[in-house]
Formats: structure tokens, C-alpha cells, sequence
């Protein structure tokens, strides 16, 4: 069953009821919240992409950066968190507050397999919203460096953001070419 929220949705009951969160960019190497165990993971029906205009965090308005956001098509590995029953409200409450900045992302609720086995459990992620102005889609590499290579925000670069993903998913043994495909064109661009 898959559910989609908005960012003034009240609490629904689902989402009171899930208690995993699936990670597949910077929740990876700062998730921000205490949880009970994590394990490998992958979401099929999506793809890991630097798709988002980042205009808060990782840019600004008029020197946006790039940030991950999960796109359709493909299949997505990355990390799901269990969270305690006692914690799970404040978690969902603070990755609201951290993920719905703009709206650019869609809360929603999907199946992921536990890598390594059959279970299937049902997370919370964000997937992007591609009405959104903030919605990249597809951009050629050398756009895509450029944007990096050019946000600074809030939280830092649009660089140390893709470097430090690259390096979270490297130490679980999960290979990102297009990732590391950007860093190479930031490289000869220098």
C-alpha cells in the first residue's frame, strides 16, 4: 500500500504505524536520530539522482546547487533504519522538518527488501515532486558539476554533499558510477 503526504497533512495514522526510514543520500552519513538497528536495503520502482535544485541547504536561490532526490524508474540501494516505538514520533517529526523544507520532495510509504534476504518491510522516504520548480530532471554531466561545482548553502557544498555520499556508499560496498562520474567532471574542470 502506498501512501503520499503533504507537508500541512496532519499526522496520518500510517505513518504514526511505520517505524523504518529509508535512506538513500545524506540520512545515509547524517541521519540526525537515534534508531534501533540499520541494515542494507534496496526500493525498486526508483533511482538515486541529482536531480534537485538545492536552494536551502546545499545552494542558493541564485546559485543553486544539486542534491539527491529519488526519481522513478530503476531500483535504489541504500540503508533502512528501525526506529523505537518511543522515538518514532520525534523522528518522523524532525525528517518532516529536515525533508520538507520547499516541497520538492513527496513523503511517501514503500516496500523495501532487506538486502540479504526476503523481508520486505514498509519505509518512510522522499521521493521528488517533479511538478516542482526546485525538479532538475535530467541535466547533462557538465550542468550537473557546474551546479555542484556552484552551491554553498546552509548545511555547506553541493560538493562535500555528493563526496560524503559517495564515500557512505562506498563503505556499504554500493557502487554509484553516476556519482562518481560528477566528481571525475569536477576534477577536469578544475
Amino acid at each position: 500500500m502506498e501512501h503520499d503526504f503533504h507537508p500541512d497533512a496532519k499526522l496520518a495514522e500510517h505513518a504514526q504505524d511505520c517505524r523504518h526510514v529509508f535512506a538513500y543520500g545524506s540520512l545515509i552519513w547524517n541521519p540526525g536520530f537515534e534508531f534501533l538497528t540499520k541494515s542494507m536495503a534496496q526500493l525498486a520502482g526508483y533511482h538515486r539522482s541529482l536531480c534537485v535544485f538545492s536552494n536551502h541547504y546545499r545552494g542558493t536561490h541564485e546559485k543553486p546547487g544539486l542534491v539527491l532526490g529519488l526519481d522513478l524508474g530503476g531500483t535504489c540501494r541504500g540503508i533502512v533504519y528501525k526506529v523505537s516505538d518511543e522515538k518514532w514520533l520525534g523522528v518522523l517529526a524532525y525528517i518532516r522538518k529536515r525533508e520538507l523544507v520547499s516541497g520538492v520532495y513527496r513523503e511517501v510509504i514503500r516496500q523495501v527488501r532487506i538486502m540479504g534476504t526476503e523481508d520486505m518491510v514498509p519505509a518512510l522516504t522522499y521521493v521528488v515532486n517533479r511538478p516542482h520548480s526546485q525538479y532538475a530532471g535530467k541535466l547533462q554531466i557538465e550542468d550537473v558539476a557546474r551546479y555542484v561545482a556552484q552551491g554553498h548553502g546552509l548545511s555547506g557544498t553541493s560538493k562535500a554533499y555528493v563526496e560524503n555520499t559517495l564515500a557512505a556508499l562506498k563503505d556499504y560496498g554500493i557502487e554509484e558510477k553516476k556519482l562518481q562520474s560528477v566528481l571525475d567532471a569536477l576534477q577536469s574542470q578544475a
